[in-house]
């Protein structure tokens, strides 16, 4: 079923924020996973390997916030433009790059919609500064 979250990037802190959401909306972290589960992941330290992968928390009105761990190893940098996104899931590959394409148009960063482990995904920062993040589950 298609859906609207917001996807939150932090700097090895995710955890910490989601228990403080969590607190603030009554909710339980759920779908937890560390960086070390990434299938063929790349070279990680074990502390990166604990570092979070994916995480969601429902808020308000049935909205879900999700988030990650970036890792400066891989040259991840947190910066306004980077650390909220807005993610859309589909329900078929051909919305994801209908809406990708135009939403693309003139961006300052854009991935390509790829197939991943979890799905089909692509991500592009728009003309006008915003982060979008498109997902097609498997």
């Amino acid at each position: 079923m298609a859906s609207v979250s917001t996807y939150l990037n932090f700097m090895g802190d995710t955890e910490a924020a989601f228990s403080l959401y969590g607190r603030a909306f009554g909710s339980t972290m759920r779908g937890l996973q560390r960086m070390g589960e990434i299938p063929d992941g790349p070279e990680l330290s074990d502390e990166e390997k604990m570092k979070v992968m994916h995480v969601e928390l429902d808020i308000l009105g049935g909205h879900t916030l999700m988030a990650t761990d970036m890792l400066e190893s891989m040259g991840h940098q947190l910066r306004i433009g980077n650390n909220v996104t807005v993610s859309l899931q589909f329900d078929s590959r051909e919305q994801a790059d209908a809406t990708y394409a135009i939403l693309s148009e003139n961006s300052t960063e854009a991935t390509g919609m790829s197939e991943m482990f979890w799905g089909y995904w692509g991500v592009c920062l728009d003309q006008f500064g915003v982060r979008w993040m498109f997902n097609v589950s498997s």
